[in-house]
């Protein structure tokens, strides 16, 4: 299929904190010109643009209560109508119940697309725990590193960018990374169960080194991309 009439390709993440999903999802950013979107960071970007998504976003935060999911669709339509998504869009931290999956299919249907692969990466609850009570950032460019198993090439310098600056978040710390495991399991099962029914559903083991996970997650999406 020529590059231009391509249907942009839409691949999600799944996976608990300190999974990787970060560092994988930027290598694959890299390796096949896809554009990782994260809510989060989708929401900020409305709310500073000052589009209507984000309009309605800010004064919902405005409020103290939580973005709904139409809010966060919009958001992530208007996103994914820009030119630099054309090869495609890696989805991350979205969506995470089946529900919010039903209604993003619904969008997709709405623009031709569809989900083309759903990455689950596999991980063990004690290991994971220690993962993200050691993992920190760059502050600059928002690299991810960890005390034991990433640490710069040269100590306090971003191997990315060359930031000195890191960060590490506050709720990074074993007790809360426990819960937020659990959390995840709650509501990321049926989500698991949805797309393994709709046969798009791939399982990589996050337990292995990063260059491993790495090809597995790039043979998954060259299986997509071609």
């Amino acid at each position: 299929m020529a590059e231009a009439t391509r249907t942009p390709a839409v691949f999600i993440l799944l996976g608990p904190p300190g999974a990787g999903k970060g560092t994988q999802a930027r290598m694959l950013e890299e390796a096949f010109g896809l554009v990782q979107l994260s809510t989060g960071d989708l929401l900020r970007a409305a709310v500073a643009a000052g589009t209507e998504a984000g309009k309605q976003a800010n004064a919902v935060m405005q409020a103290g209560g939580l973005v709904s999911d139409d809010i966060v669709l919009a958001v992530l339509k208007d996103r994914m109508a820009e030119a630099d998504t054309r090869r495609g869009v890696i989805l991350d931290g979205f969506p995470r119940t089946a529900g919010q999956a039903e209604a993003l299919d619904e969008v997709l249907r709405s623009t031709g697309q569809r989900v083309n692969s759903v990455i689950s990466m596999e991980v063990e609850d004690a290991p994971m725990i220690a993962r993200v009570a050691g993992r920190y950032t760059c502050a600059t460019c928002g690299e991810g590193y960890h005390d034991r198993f990433k640490q710069p090439v040269t100590a306090g310098v971003c191997d990315k960018c060359g930031g000195t600056e890191f960060k590490r978040r506050a709720d990074d710390n074993a007790q809360t990374a426990g819960a937020r495991l659990t959390a995840y399991h709650a509501q990321t099962a049926p989500l698991i169960a949805y797309y393994k029914d709709r046969g798009v559903l791939e399982t990589v083991d996050a337990m292995a080194d990063i260059a491993t996970v790495a090809d597995a997650m790039s043979a998954a999406v060259k299986r997509v991309m071609g």
